[in-house]
């Protein structure tokens, strides 16, 4: 059989593999899907980005949020509500709930049940909110890169920042961001070009930021980053001789959740695009206070790479204190 009009409803907090295969089912037999979501102003994820990441995930149905304002057990309530949302009855509502069946015919719809035993995908959200990252196979790209711990490995020039972000995103078999701004500066020295200005460095944080949330996304419950836009703040006042609060606005809206400072200890290294190690040692010195003024966690990794990275797996270890996954 097939419907014109269908209704999925729920909070969808957050959108899991079970959702999928809930509004999928309902896609396939019906015209056109009303998914509602329901939100309240003190939910963790907000309403409208669940409905954007469920957009994402099923472009075809129509996304709908509301303010849950309402007695979940009076059904009757919703029902109505969803008459008046859709400005007419739904011929049929497809759930994985109870509800479901007395939901429907209060509005006179035909009621479809998808893997109400969860059977076919055993999660639910709450599972999902209690531990996201014992849980990582039922989430799709975007809910995971809202639940990725995002890790920075920052540092002064030749510090071996990429050679630790490299040994990380192989130890914790995830995805890393290569230093977008050392990228820009080898196509800028190619071009003759020497002078900066301050709209590169909020260009170089706007895809850095861009590029780690797209990582994010393919992560393995971390993203590790190679520099972020933290970062180029410090290498604005280098090449500026000032602090931009241009970049800093850009570096503000970053996430992180654990920063890696790479130790100066080791030899200056000089690849062509360097300023030359007496530079490297001042720089240091802005970066511990810089990270002293800010809020994130955050350690010095020093020595050869071996204990540095047993060290730095150790720390980002302990930011899953509390879940059943632990990295391998």
């Amino acid at each position: 059989m097939t419907f014109a009009t269908a209704v999925v409803i729920g909070k969808f907090y957050p959108p899991h593999r079970g959702h999928k295969l809930l509004i999928d089912t309902a896609l396939a037999q019906s015209h056109k899907v009303h998914v509602i979501v329901c939100a309240k102003p003190t939910d963790t994820i907000p309403g409208e980005l669940r409905g954007q990441w469920l957009a994402e995930i099923h472009p075809t149905a129509h996304m709908m949020v509301i303010d849950d304002r309402y007695d979940a057990n009076d059904t009757r309530v919703w029902a109505e509500n969803t008459i008046r949302w859709l400005d007419r009855a739904p011929d049929a509502v497809f759930t994985s709930e109870d509800y479901g069946e007395h939901y429907a015919k209060l509005m006179g719809a035909k009621h479809v049940s998808v893997d109400r035993a969860r059977q076919a995908v055993p999660c639910s959200a709450t599972m999902i909110r209690s531990d996201p990252y014992a849980n990582w196979d039922f989430l799709e790209p975007p809910v995971r890169a809202w639940y990725a711990k995002r890790v920075c490995v920052l540092g002064a020039e030749s510090t071996g920042t990429t050679t630790l972000a490299q040994a990380l995103a192989a130890y914790f078999d995830t995805v890393w961001t290569p230093e977008y701004g050392r990228e820009y500066s080898a196509i800028k020295q190619a071009k003759g070009e020497t002078a900066w200005t301050t709209g590169e460095f909020v260009h170089i944080a706007e895809e850095q930021n861009r590029r780690e949330d797209e990582a994010a996304r393919a992560a393995n419950r971390i993203v590790i980053g190679d520099t972020n836009s933290f970062a180029t703040c410090l290498w604005h006042r280098r090449y500026m001789g000032r602090d931009s609060e241009e970049v800093q606005a850009v570096a503000a809206t970053s996430r992180c959740d654990l920063y890696l400072l790479t130790g100066n200890e080791i030899p200056f290294v000089q690849d062509g695009l360097r300023d030359g190690e007496a530079i490297r040692h001042a720089m240091h010195a802005w970066f511990e206070q810089s990270l002293e003024l800010q809020t994130v966690p955050w350690v010095i990794v020093r020595g050869p790479p071996s204990e540095r990275l047993a060290y730095a797996a150790a720390s980002i270890a302990d930011l899953f204190e509390g879940s059943k996954w632990r990295p391998t």
